[in-house]
C-alpha cells in the first residue's frame, strides 16, 4: 500500500474527503483541520492500495490540489489491519501489476538529471570497467555494470516518449549525452597514466579473453539489451524493484563505453569501434524494449478501467 499526503483549502476538502471516502481502495481516513501552514490548509492522510493510486491522485488533481495545495505518497512496507486488507482486496487488479505514473514520472525525473553524483558514479564505472579489461577479470566487469548509473536516464527516455514528455526526454538525453563523454575523458587520462607507468601494454588485449564479449557485436548482445530494458522498466513500475539489480549486470554499456576507451589508447581501432558500436546497441536496444513494456501496461491499464463499469453493472 501507499500511503497518501494531501494539503488541500479549507473550501476543497469536504470534496477531496467525499472522493477517498467513496473508493473500495482507501483505508485509514484522517484529516486534520487547520494544520498545514505553508500552503496553509487542511491536511488529508489515508492509506490506499497500489491499485487504486492513479485514479484516486488523478482525481485529487482534478481538484488542483496539486497547485493550490500538495499531494505526497509514500510507501508503506507492513500494514497490519484489517481495513488495509480490506482495500487491498476490494482494489481492482494486482497491487504489483499496477502503475502508479505519477510516482513513475518522480522517479525516472529524479534519476535523469546531470549531476556531480552521477558523472562520479558513470566515471568509476568505466574505470572499473577499465580495469577488468586490462586485468581479464569478469569479476571486476560486473562490478562495473553495477555501479554504472546509465539505466535511470534510459528509463527517463523512454517514459518521455510513452508519456509525449519532451522535457523528460531532453533531460535524459543530456545526462546520458554528456556523462558518457566525461566518464570516458577520465578514462582516457587514467588509461594513458597507467599505458605511461607500464601498468600494461598492447599485448593485453591480443588473444582470447574471458572479457572479449564486451566488443562482440552481435544478434544476443541485442537479445539481451532488449530482455534487460523489459525487465528494468517492469521493475520500475511495480513493487519489484531488486529485480533492477539483475537488469545492471547483464547489459555491457558501462563496460563497452571503458573497452573503447583502452582499445583505442592501444591502438586497437576495430575493437574500439566494436565497443562503441556494442554500446549504442545496447542503449537504444534498452529503451526500446522499456518503452513497449510502458506502452503495453498503459493500454492493459486503460482498458481494465474502461472495463471496471461493465463488470459492475
Amino acid at each position: 500500500m501507499l500511503h497518501l499526503r494531501a494539503v488541500c483549502p479549507p473550501d476543497q476538502t469536504a470534496e477531496a474527503v467525499e472522493i477517498l471516502r467513496a473508493h473500495s481502495g482507501v483505508a485509514h481516513l484522517v484529516v486534520h483541520h487547520g494544520v498545514a501552514v505553508k500552503p496553509g490548509g487542511d491536511l488529508i492522510e489515508a492509506d490506499i492500495a497500489r491499485e487504486s493510486t492513479d485514479e484516486i491522485v488523478d482525481s485529487l488533481c482534478g481538484l488542483q490540489l496539486d497547485r493550490t495545495g500538495g499531494i505526497t505518497l509514500e510507501t508503506i512496507e507492513t500494514a497490519l489491519s484489517d481495513a488495509a486488507d480490506k482495500a487491498e482486496e476490494d482494489a481492482p487488479g494486482e497491487g504489483a501489476d499496477a502503475v502508479v505514473w505519477q510516482e513513475l514520472l518522480g522517479r525516472t525525473g529524479e534519476e535523469s538529471r546531470l549531476n556531480v553524483t552521477f558523472l562520479a558514479f558513470l566515471a568509476i564505472a568505466c574505470l572499473l570497467a577499465a580495469v577488468g579489461i586490462v586485468t581479464d577479470s569478469p569479476v571486476t566487469i560486473v562490478g562495473a555494470m553495477v555501479v554504472g548509473p546509465e539505466f535511470g536516464p534510459l528509463a527517463a527516455i523512454a517514459v518521455g516518449l510513452v508519456l509525449r514528455r519532451g522535457d523528460l526526454v531532453r533531460r535524459a538525453a543530456v545526462a546520458l549525452g554528456i556523462g558518457f563523454p566525461v566518464a570516458m575523458l577520465v578514462t582516457l587520462g587514467a588509461t594513458l597514466l597507467a599505458e605511461a607507468t607500464g601498468l600494461f601494454a598492447a599485448s593485453d588485449l591480443i588473444g582470447e579473453h574471458q572479457v572479449d564479449f564486451i566488443y562482440q557485436v552481435g544478434p544476443y548482445a541485442l537479445i539481451v539489451a532488449l530482455l534487460a530494458g523489459a525487465a528494468g522498466m517492469l521493475s520500475m513500475t511495480s513493487a519489484k524493484s531488486a529485480a533492477l539489480v539483475g537488469v545492471f549486470i547483464s547489459v555491457t554499456t558501462v563496460p563497452a563505453a571503458g573497452y573503447a576507451v583502452v582499445a583505442a589508447v592501444l591502438g586497437e581501432w576495430d575493437r574500439c569501434l566494436s565497443s562503441a558500436g556494442q554500446l549504442v546497441v545496447n542503449l537504444i536496444g534498452i529503451v526500446l524494449a522499456a518503452a513497449i513494456v510502458l506502452i503495453f501496461r498503459r493500454n492493459k491499464q486503460r482498458s481494465d478501467v474502461a472495463q471496471r463499469p461493465l463488470s459492475q453493472g
